[in-house]
């Protein structure tokens, strides 16, 4: 694997776990692509750091459980501002 892919892996990795963000908002942040994050974090940072991981693991199943919540309250906030015109 490349020196600057790994770079990228283990910058994502470090980024997700002080913020907690989302896959999209880490996208926009390295300029890539969501499914190039999304295979750095659940493929490629396993063959790099077996140790970070399952950290890693942990917060994007837990954005898994809460994304029905997110999308709903992004819904409520459209609506409700195109309510106020």
């Amino acid at each position: 694997m490349r020196e600057e892919i790994i770079k990228r892996v283990l910058d994502e990795a470090f980024h997700i776990l002080t913020t907690e963000d989302t896959i999209r908002n880490i996208a926009k942040e390295y300029d890539v692509s969501k499914s190039t994050v999304h295979k750095d974090l659940s493929e490629r940072l396993l063959l790099i750091d077996k140790s970070l991981y399952p950290e890693v693991e942990k917060i994007l199943q837990d954005h898994i459980k809460v994304r029905h919540i997110r999308g709903g309250e992004s819904t409520r906030k459209k609506y409700l501002s195109l309510k106020s015109y």
